[in-house]
Parts: structure tokens; sequence; C-alpha cells
């Protein structure tokens, strides 16, 4: 049995947490998810321009395992752009990181409590 994930600390949901190709009804179209912790991920990492070191204390996991989320992410994003596949952001295992008088969260330290927990499914696509 595997070990179980490590919930990572993210800042917030997307603004959105759907994209797809233009003139394609999205019933039509195949759907890849990306994780919760995937877009937070990228955010860090390429929209930020954060090193993978501090990427991994904002998330609350080993650089190791911030260089296996990104690389999954990028796989998947690139998979939706290349493909014509409508991408979908959600799951995975996170929680909201608290924000504090000091502006607080992103995901300093591992403690528990505080934070709003979201593990959702694979389960189909939802329209909007």
């Amino acid at each position: 049995m595997p070990r179980p994930k490590m919930p990572r600390w993210i800042q917030g949901p997307p603004p959105a947490s759907v994209f797809k190709p233009a003139g394609i009804p999205a019933r039509e179209l195949e759907w890849v998810v990306l994780r919760l912790d995937e877009f937070e991920a990228l955010r860090l990492a390429d929209y930020e321009g954060l090193k993978q070191e501090e990427v991994a204390e904002r998330l609350g996991v080993s650089r190791p395992t911030v260089s296996r989320i990104l690389e999954g992410a990028r796989r998947t994003v690139a998979a939706a752009m290349v493909e014509g596949k409508t991408l979908m952001i959600e799951g995975g295992p996170v929680q909201f990181a608290p924000r504090g008088p000091m502006g607080g969260g992103g995901g300093r330290g591992r403690g528990g409590g505080g934070g709003w927990r979201h593990r959702g499914g694979r389960g189909g696509p939802r329209m909007f």
C-alpha cells in the first residue's frame, strides 16, 4: 500500500478552473485534469519565477517532490495544448494556506489544522 501524500499548501483556487480550445464545444473534447498542487507549483515556479527550493517551502514538501509535481504538471498542460484537450484544474492533496496578519500561509512549516482540505477526485467534467 503506498504511503499517503502529505497535503500541499496552496494560496487558493485558480481564477478559472477550465480551459479549452476555442471554437469546439466542450462536449466534443477529451478532458485532462491538472491537480491543484500541480497548478500551484506551476504558478510559483513558472509564473512567479521562484526556485524549486522556494516552491518546496511554500508547498510544504521536499525539493525532489516539487520536481516530480512540476514534471507531471508540464506534461499535462503540454498534452492539453498540443492535442487540443480541455484542461480542468481540480483535486489533489491540498490545503489552503491560512492568511494571518503577517500575510501568513505560504506553507511555512507543516503544522496541521487551520486550513481547508480538498481531496477531489477525477469525476467527470463539470460544465459551468
